[in-house]
């Protein structure tokens, strides 16, 4: 059997166990850098360091790919969001917490962001992707339910992901301290006004 030569690049076998997940975490690269209608499979085998064939063995169709990588995107953004739960105090001004979590989503991981409402409104053409769309959905009910009440959590589910779409394109950007009113509005309700004497 001839041996590589010294310094040569190792050869992956078919067995790979990790080749599976390059290819996902690439097809995440793709979009970042080219948008969905970027992600082929030979773009996505150039990115993960893969033959072509490495692709379409592992994920046979476009859909295939995207879904992959929506399930890798959403995990990262559980684990993120477990995180960031277990990290609050329990008498955390939720309102303003929330606030600065949208703050870091549109600010230091904007690229993320992106990258991540690319495949989840992918989700509204292809059907396969909806499980993996809504799996980011309920954790983030479930989260915020758990520091408020279920359907408050629905309610500010939603918010979040339209405040963070909204912020991601406007210009200028919302304000953190105009992101917080909305929430502070959304958990507490209108202020009662004040009774005159």
């Amino acid at each position: 059997m001839a041996k590589s030569a010294p310094g040569a690049p190792r050869r992956r076998g078919p067995n790979d166990p990790e080749r599976r997940a390059r290819i996902a975490k690439a097809a995440i690269e793709v979009v970042a850098q080219r948008g969905i209608d970027g992600v082929t499979h030979r773009s996505v085998a150039a990115a993960a360091g893969v033959p072509l064939g490495s692709t379409t063995y592992h994920f046979a169709t476009l859909d295939d790919l995207l879904e992959v990588a929506l399930h890798e995107a959403a995990e990262k953004n559980v684990h993120a969001l477990k995180e960031w739960e277990s990290a609050l105090p329990p008498d955390a001004d939720f309102a303003a917490a929330l606030a600065d979590l949208v703050m870091g989503y549109i600010h230091e991981q904007y690229r993320d962001t992106v990258v991540e409402y690319d495949l989840y409104v992918a989700a509204l053409h292809r059907p396969a992707l909806r499980k993996a769309s809504a799996a980011w959905d309920d954790a983030l009910i479930a989260f915020f339910g758990s520091r408020t009440d279920p359907l408050t959590g629905r309610l500010l589910a939603g918010l979040f992901c339209g405040l963070l779409m909204q912020a991601a394109l406007a210009d200028p950007r919302p304000t953190r301290d105009e992101i917080e009113t909305l929430f502070r509005r959304a958990i507490h309700g209108p202020e009662t006004p004040r009774s005159r004497d």
